[in-house]
């Protein structure tokens, strides 16, 4: 029953430290914001729309709907650059 009860902790533990350290929670915790449409192809940080899985998946230059961490604040001077996905 301990050894069960260690393990469970273990992954337990294992799955917080992943959540609270994940790339998105540090971006938003050091003044990063998502910033779509301004990304070159296959170097997006996430979320590409349908068809993509994640970080990488872009298939062409200033997706609108690929998104990728910039400073607070720079998003919307960038060219092509919005706070939300464009259609």
């Amino acid at each position: 029953m301990n050894n069960k009860l260690i393990i469970s902790s273990a992954v337990a533990a294992a799955i917080t430290l992943a959540v609270v350290n994940s790339p998105v929670a540090e971006a938003k915790k050091g003044g990063m914001e998502k910033c779509y449409g301004v990304a070159k192809a296959g170097q997006n940080d996430c979320a590409a729309g349908p068809g993509t899985s994640c970080a990488g998946t872009s298939t062409k230059d200033a997706q609108a709907n690929a998104w990728m961490f910039v400073a607070k604040g720079t998003c919307e001077k960038l060219v092509g650059g919005s706070l939300t996905a464009k259609k």
